[in-house]
């Protein structure tokens, strides 16, 4: 996918990963450490991690054909570093939302007074919490880089005076 509408296809796509990643972040955290929002979240919870998954490539992709359309520079190389970084989060997100979701499942006997389950639960709980705070993290130093390659040196802190006033 290089252009939707004429426009470069990763300018539209990337609103997509900074929305998706935080909220399956978010999403994660809570459910694997609130097991009643798990179950009543089901399998919403794997779908989104999937969907945020499968957006972090596409996004990637069409970044790519950008980066060959427009003049290099020592910023836009720096964003498309940041960026090859972010599918190995997206994919810890998706095991991890699968996992909590799959952990969830299980009858209230089949938990009820198992050692291992507490254990479980906590080390899912624990590693969500990096992998949420990794991922939503480097979708801000992606985000920031990105917004740097595209407007250093792009607009005026005074105004043109080519508008009126509003």
């Amino acid at each position: 996918m290089s252009l939707v509408n004429g426009l470069p296809a990763h300018v539209l796509l990337v609103h997509f990963v900074v929305v998706l990643v935080p909220l399956t972040a978010l999403a994660l955290v809570v459910c694997a450490v609130w097991p009643r929002a798990a179950r009543r979240m089901g399998v919403v919870l794997p779908v989104l991690a999937f969907v945020t998954l499968v957006s972090v490539p596409l996004t990637t992709q069409a970044g790519e054909w950008l980066e060959r359309h427009v003049t290099s520079s020592a910023l836009i190389r720096r964003h498309t570093e940041l960026g090859d970084g972010l599918l190995p989060w997206a994919l810890g997100l998706f095991v991890l939302a699968a996992a909590v979701w799959w952990t969830t499942r299980r009858t209230s006997a089949e938990r009820a007074g198992t050692r291992s389950a507490s254990v479980i639960r906590v080390a899912a709980g624990v590693l969500s919490v990096v992998v949420a705070a990794g991922a939503v993290v480097d979708v801000y130093r992606i985000g920031d880089s990105g917004a740097k390659a595209a407007w250093t040196g792009g607009y005026s802190k005074t105004a043109t005076g080519s508008g009126d006033g509003n």
